[in-house]
């Protein structure tokens, strides 16, 4: 299988991107399906688990890009994957330092929730951050898709 960094590498891209889809296509589902009579209880277990998946990319995504500029020096800049994998570090980044937040600060003024998906509050920041979880997890795919580095 190769070195360790190689190794964790290959670790890394597993964890993140099979976690992005484990947590946003089966495990924040079936909690909703799970307890449909207390959906704040579930919503606020799928926040939960939403944050530490946030945490592992945050965390895979800093290795996975110093990994590669090791490994290929400038080199690395010219390799699509770098870019992709940039890419998803900015946009996890984001959701968890400016959208959840935001989310956060709406469920507490309960007041504010918004129906319509570009409505504001609640509704508006929820889409937001799907819309790019749902990004970050196209481009993992297209990261592992794509071969090697």
């Amino acid at each position: 299988m190769g070195n360790f960094p190689d190794t964790l590498r290959i670790i890394s891209l597993t964890l993140w991107v099979g976690g992005l889809w484990i947590v946003g296509a089966l495990v924040a589902p079936l909690l909703f399906h799970a307890l449909p009579h207390d959906r704040a209880l579930a919503g606020a277990l799928a926040g939960r688990i939403f944050v530490g998946m946030a945490w592992i990319g945050l965390l895979a995504g800093f290795y996975l890009l110093l990994h590669a500029l090791i490994a290929d020096g400038f080199g690395a800049f010219k390799q699509s994957g770098f870019w992709i994998v940039l890419l998803m570090l900015i946009l996890t980044a984001i959701n968890h330092f400016a959208i959840h937040p935001w989310i956060t600060g709406l469920k507490a003024k309960a007041g504010s929730v918004a129906t319509g998906a570009f409505g504001g509050g609640f509704a508006t920041a929820h889409t937001i951050s799907s819309i790019i979880y749902l990004s970050v997890c196209l481009l993992g795919l297209a990261l592992i898709t794509r071969g090697s580095k």
